[in-house]
């Protein structure tokens, strides 16, 4: 699948409207004064609470060039560092304007796509289910997915963040309503789950983990499946996934037909 700057654009808007509306869901749990979500080159720069995932900026790049001033002073406000990912694809001035105010390169993030369409076969292997997980299940669903966030796979680059157990289980309540989460089990035992996002025709997947003890055995692709099924009966033209380079997750989303799009470089800058 090719990927121009149009596409590029569409996916980058996506996820600035996702962190944006989770954002404010943070910030309706906290109280409003709590943090800030700053529009910003069509992009958003966001602070939710300390040590939030979703403190960043992203999707810079493909409306203009970002007003880092206001943006630095918010963060440093708040004693927090600057964390700004950049996609491959954005505005060709843009690394070279954080180079020149002191930020530093800590990371990539490979954002994979296909196009969608055609009828997605569903994965049967033997003992694994995957069911779109309602409210009343939320507390098994949320279990499972930090236990596994927790002790992430070892194949590829690690994640250049690590998260409190209890700012994730925080972030994972406050997308209650913004995604629809998908439990996997093996033999009636909870084993993994993810969730998935439709805006615009994209279908984001997001949110997948796997329990150490039910790896290497297919929960990951039946996920994968499960959603793009869904995506696709809802309309979506693209299903997109953001992960880690040389990850088991960037192999799994690979087999089941999805391409490099671009690359995201992550930037920081101490607010000190």
């Amino acid at each position: 699948m090719f990927c121009d700057t149009a596409l590029a654009a569409r996916i980058e808007r996506a996820e600035a409207q996702l962190i944006t509306e989770w954002n404010a869901a943070t910030r309706r749990r906290r109280g409003t004064l709590a943090g800030f979500a700053i529009p910003s080159a069509g992009g958003v720069a966001s602070y939710a609470e300390p040590d939030s995932p979703i403190n960043k900026v992203a999707g810079l790049g493909f409306a203009g060039l970002p007003d880092l001033d206001a943006i630095e002073r918010a963060f440093a406000d708040r004693s927090a560092p600057v964390n700004v990912e950049v996609a491959s694809l954005a505005h060709p001035m843009l690394l070279e304007l954080l180079a020149d105010r002191g930020y530093r390169l800590v990371s990539f993030e490979n954002v994979l796509g296909r196009a969608l369409g055609d009828d997605v076969e569903r994965i049967a292997l033997s003992g694994i289910e995957v069911h779109p997980s309602g409210d009343d299940e939320f507390g098994t669903w949320m279990d499972v997915v930090v236990d596994a966030t927790l002790h992430p796979d070892t194949q590829g680059v690690p994640w250049h963040e690590e998260f409190p157990r209890e700012i994730l289980e925080n972030a994972e309540h406050d997308t209650v309503g913004l995604v629809q989460r998908y439990l996997a089990t093996v033999d009636g035992v909870p084993a993994g789950g993810g969730s998935l996002r439709i805006t615009e025709g994209i279908a984001q997947l997001t949110g997948a983990a796997t329990a150490p003890a039910f790896r290497r055995r297919g929960i990951q692709s039946a996920l994968l499946a499960a959603r793009l099924a869904d995506a696709t009966a809802a309309g979506c033209e693209v299903a997109v996934i953001t992960v880690q380079p040389g990850s088991k997750s960037q192999q799994n989303a690979q087999r089941r037909g999805f391409g490099l799009l671009y690359i995201r470089a992550v930037l920081t800058k101490s607010s000190t």
